[in-house]
């Protein structure tokens, strides 16, 4: 046998040895329970370090681009939107003049809708959101020029059964207006409500409170006035009760009183001798 025969060999041995032990371990998974495999599996994920999110950098010739397309675009306003037509379909009727970008339609007031509602019961014509006004960007200044040129003022279909049958379009366009100058716009009305919102609820809550003050002052006033008549009462029952009682008394010391005659003394009468010094006395008088 040559070296390189018993090299082999030997090679044959620790690769048949390893694989012996590799398998081993394969055993003994097996027997631990699922309880364990699940303990170390969130062991593994706890010290696993979160993926950071890779963030997009634009560049600075990307940003210009971007910058110059909105440039470019032009706003359109509507002051009247017809009933049954909502966002989506503005945007498919005014894609067939050019491209249009963003869409944005202000919902009627609720109390007005509630009124519609009330008014108009619920039929088919009464139902679903309706908007007071909108605005439509369109990608280039020129076609929203000509589409304001063309379209206000005019029938939106002339199809008889359609829902539009009959409303026009009030087109205008915006000279020198952004979506940014919209945007900004309706954070300041959403601001303004909010805090008109917020004192609303502060009055409210300090009527709240006043009222409660008020209530509960009235309430130990009517205590104070209920403590007082049963004072009155009692005092009113402690009098009847003496006088009733002295009454008493009088009319049980009369009742044991033995009723006595009274006796005058009484002068003798003067006799009809006795004229003449009657009349002296009289004289006497005068």
């Amino acid at each position: 046998m040559t070296d390189l025969d018993v090299k082999v060999k030997t090679k044959t041995v620790i690769k048949e040895d390893t694989s012996k032990h590799d398998a081993a371990p394969s055993k003994v998974t097996s027997d631990i329970s699922p309880e364990v495999t699940k303990t170390k599996e969130d062991e593994k994920r706890q010290n696993e370090k979160p993926i950071k999110r890779q963030r997009r950098k634009l560049s600075l010739t990307e940003t210009e681009n971007f910058n110059e397309k909105l440039r470019r675009r032009g706003v359109l306003y509507f002051s009247r939107i017809p009933p049954r037509m909502g966002p989506a379909k503005m945007k498919s009727l005014m894609t067939d003049f050019g491209v249009v970008t963003r869409v944005y339609l202000v919902e009627e007031d609720k109390t007005v809708r509630k009124r519609r509602l009330r008014a108009l019961g619920k039929s088919k014509s009464s139902g679903g959101k309706r908007y007071t006004e909108g605005w439509v960007e369109m990608e280039c200044k020129k076609v929203a020029k000509r589409i304001a040129m063309a379209l206000n003022n005019t029938p939106i279909t002339n199809q008889k059964r359609n829902v539009h049958y009959g409303d026009m379009w009030n087109i205008k366009y915006l000279k020198k207006f952004q979506w940014s100058h919209l945007t900004e716009k309706v954070a300041y009305e959403r601001r303004i409500r909010e805090q008109k919102m917020r004192l609303e609820m502060m009055q409210a809550r300090k009527e709240n409170h006043e009222y409660s003050t008020l209530v509960e002052a009235g309430k130990s006033l009517d205590k104070i006035q209920q403590r007082r008549e049963k004072r009155k009462a009692k005092e009113e029952a402690d009098v009847g009760e003496k006088r009733s009682s002295i009454q008493r008394k009088k009319m049980s010391s009369i009742n044991n009183q033995q009723f006595t005659p009274r006796k005058f003394r009484q002068t003798e009468p003067l006799n009809d001798d006795s004229h003449h010094d009657k009349s002296l006395l009289m004289s006497s008088f005068v």
